[in-house]
């Protein structure tokens, strides 16, 4: 009986031993289907025409701050107890001017999308400043590093209630507005075509 057991035992480790050794080098065993590299599907359709809203507030604006993300560079102006009623303009200019002063801020950057937000930087009791942005520098906490569409971001100032900011671009490409609870989005996308 232990001689049987013994000469199972013994043709159990031959057999593996000439399974593997039927395998020919660097073959692997099929692991099954391979994941194939499936390229990104972008939302298309938004144009690079001016995009408006009508919609107002009293409240301020209190900061500006920007991501990046698979198809489009997005640029967020937080207005804190807003609603989604605030209003804007976002279109492509050749150049930025101040409102109120006429004055030309230059902006970095293939085009220039003037965003106007109807949301004052400053509170409207007592004037203080709400946002701490200087008038033509860079908006302050905003890197673009490793953006793929944003070059460069103004500040123009607030006047009767609407802050206005540069967003210099890689180049004119479509975009899209956004008003969402409190908040207004613009996402640039990185081209034209429908992947990312």
């Amino acid at each position: 009986m232990v001689r049987i057991r013994r000469a199972c035992a013994t043709l159990a480790i031959v057999g593996a031993t000439v399974g593997v050794a039927a395998v020919p080098a660097g073959a692997a065993p099929d692991a099954g289907p391979r994941p194939t590299t499936k390229a990104t599907t972008c939302p298309t359709g938004w144009g690079s025409l001016a995009k408006t809203d009508a919609g107002a507030t009293a409240e301020p604006m209190t900061n500006v701050r920007t991501g990046r993300h698979t198809c489009f560079d997005r640029m967020v102006v937080d207005v804190p107890g807003a609603g989604s009623g605030v209003g804007y303009s976002v279109q492509y200019v050749t150049r930025l001017y101040q409102d109120g002063s006429g004055r030309h801020i230059p902006v970095a950057g293939g085009a220039v999308l003037a965003v106007r937000v109807a949301a004052p930087a400053y509170d409207p009791e007592t004037g203080a400043a709400t946002y701490p942005g200087q008038v033509a520098r860079p908006l302050p906490g905003v890197d673009l590093t490793g953006y793929r569409t944003f070059r460069d971001t103004r500040f123009a100032g607030s006047f009767e209630g609407e802050t206005q900011i540069g967003l210099g671009v890689r180049a004119r490409l479509p975009f899209r507005v956004q008003q969402l609870d409190d908040r207004v989005i613009v996402d640039v996308a990185h081209s034209w075509t429908a992947t990312g």
